[in-house]
């Protein structure tokens, strides 16, 4: 197998992964799109040199998240003003409304919260995600309770 085929291969079975990250940092589903191509890219030009010392889905998280706060960060700094406001993945779902309230609560958080609450909800262990971020496990922990206080105290219970 050929490494195009074989990129193509793994891209599609973690590419819901990809989708992910990029919905939680997009404002728009112009965004989402945007964020995922450039991704993708992103990931095929670092393919070559992917060793495996950590798994593919990890290396994928971590150029994906990458990817997308290196974008926030661009706009940022052009001042950067969407044209659509709200964007709704979830609207052609069979998700229910406490779900659609969550995913709003996220995206009210900045966008380091957002990673890492997106990496547990991914069902990742604290150990997982301080390779996928790139810090100590205890930081994850203390991170995610903050973060779990912070959206129990913007949610309506």
């Amino acid at each position: 197998m050929n490494i195009e085929q074989e990129f193509i291969d793994k891209l599609l079975q973690h590419k819901h992964i990809i989708y992910k990250v990029c919905f939680m940092y997009a404002d728009s589903k112009d965004d989402v799109n945007d964020l995922y191509q450039e991704s993708v890219f992103n990931i095929w030009k670092a393919y070559k040199e992917f060793q495996g010392k950590s798994s593919f889905v990890t290396w994928v998280y971590r150029i994906s998240l990458n990817t997308c706060i290196s974008d926030f960060r661009k706009k940022k700094k052009y001042n950067y003003v969407p044209l659509e406001q709200q964007s709704d993945v979830l609207e052609d779902s069979e998700h229910n409304e406490l779900l659609k309230e969550m995913y709003t609560l996220i995206k009210r958080l900045n966008k380091v919260d957002r990673m890492f609450i997106l990496l547990w909800l991914d069902e990742k262990s604290y150990d997982e995600i301080a390779e996928i971020t790139g810090t100590s496990r205890n930081n994850v922990a203390t991170k995610l309770h903050r973060i779990k206080e912070k959206l129990k105290n913007m949610s309506n219970f």
